[in-house]
């Protein structure tokens, strides 16, 4: 292929070139900002990562009555969803259903960090966990799974669409991603009235690639708003590995777009949660604006009850539930810290009896009247 021909020579072309300017010890001018950009320099930027704070000091002090706690409350949430597996098998309950099995450590650890009665949450449909951590009553939740009147939600909602202002619970949506864009209003609604609340916004990996998202976290950095966006990364999305999926697999960076902070976090533990939690939400209640938190975990189960979870093998599942199991990692620490294996036990048997009493209760619990249908439809009032 012949060669393109040369570019005339331009008149100036013979003229010699100009000396280069002589060094000078001074520091060079410092770039100056467009118009309408931030004034935070991006020395002050690389100065926020909450990382840094989270990796000096990575484990929560529980007390002896804490770590209790949070075992018992992580065994409430396996064993309550074990026995909606079993309720689902049974024809009981209807629709879709995604168990938390495997997740617990994510909901107890960050919500136990939260202020009762302040602060407000808001989930996917993968939501029995989250209101379980929240102390609301367990034979209301099953009922709800259950389609009956007694239900959170008047039997309405099923298992995707759980919902309690009392609790400032705001759901439990179907929608992907969805949920992530009425967290930054509520979010904005705390700001609003100058409460000191703030709002807690769960999201998956395959979330996670939704637009909406995006247009929060750009909302949310602009106007400081004080909400956490945490990403339960469970690797697997509805069946797909994130690898497969996602060009960043590293999601807690997904915010640096936006100056947002993130934090990488060990979701199995508990501990490693709520020491984050700490961090994260610290820095919101003074005025900082958002923070992304990536929570990395594992759920047992398929994506819901009708996923048979072909995707991965076996193996993988029996070795994360023998050697990273957040329940079981608090019941050796309970056990280090002189707990015998009785009282490990009974406490099971409890909470055993208690989910029992729960499927009770709602098996025994009449369903809604036909008339509910068009109850609930209209805001009457504002």
């Amino acid at each position: 292929m012949a060669k393109p021909a040369q570019k005339a020579a331009s008149p100036t072309a013979s003229k010699p070139a100009p000396k280069p300017a002589a060094k000078s010890a001074a520091k060079p001018a410092a770039k100056p900002k467009a118009r309408g950009k931030s004034v935070e320099s991006d020395e002050d930027f690389a100065l926020r990562s909450l990382q840094m704070v989270h990796e000096e000091n990575k484990r929560f002090d529980a007390s002896d009555e804490q770590l209790l706690q949070f075992y018992e409350q992580m065994l409430l949430i396996r064993r309550f969803e074990e026995k909606a597996g079993q309720l689902y098998g049974l024809g009981l309950i209807g629709g879709f259903c995604h168990l938390y099995i495997g997740q617990e450590a994510v909901a107890v650890g960050l919500q136990s960090a939260l202020t009762e009665g302040l602060d407000s949450v808001i989930t996917g449909y993968r939501d029995h966990g989250h209101m379980l951590a929240y102390g609301i009553d367990p034979n209301v939740i099953m009922a709800e799974l259950t389609g009956r009147q007694a239900g959170i939600s008047k039997g309405k909602g099923g298992s995707m669409h759980m919902f309690s202002t009392e609790h400032k619970f705001y759901g439990g949506h179907g929608i992907v991603g969805a949920q992530v864009s009425l967290g930054g209003g509520l979010a904005l609604a705390h700001k609003y009235r100058e409460d000191g609340g703030l709002c807690l916004a769960y999201f998956g990996d395959g979330a996670a690639n939704q637009g909406q998202v995006y247009e929060t976290f750009n909302m949310a950095a602009l106007w400081k708003l004080p909400i956490v966006f945490v990403i339960e990364n469970n690797g697997y999305a509805m069946g797909t590995a994130v690898k497969r999926s996602s060009a960043e697999t590293e999601f807690y960076r997904r915010g640096t777009a936006f100056r947002i902070p993130g934090m990488d976090v060990n979701g199995m533990d508990v501990l490693e949660v709520r020491a984050a939690a700490e961090i994260a939400f610290a820095h919101v209640r003074e005025g900082k604006g958002p923070v992304l938190m990536e929570l990395n975990t594992y759920r047992y189960r398929g994506h819901s009850m009708s996923d048979p979870a072909k995707y991965r093998t076996r193996e993988e599942v029996q070795d994360q539930r023998e050697h990273n199991d957040p329940i079981e990692r608090i019941k050796k620490e309970l056990a280090e810290r002189g707990k015998t294996e009785d009282e490990i036990k009974a406490i099971d048997k409890a909470i055993r009896a208690r989910v029992a009493q729960a499927a009770d209760f709602a098996e025994n619990s009449p369903e809604p009247d036909p008339a509910e249908l068009y109850t609930d439809v209209l805001v009457e009032s504002y």
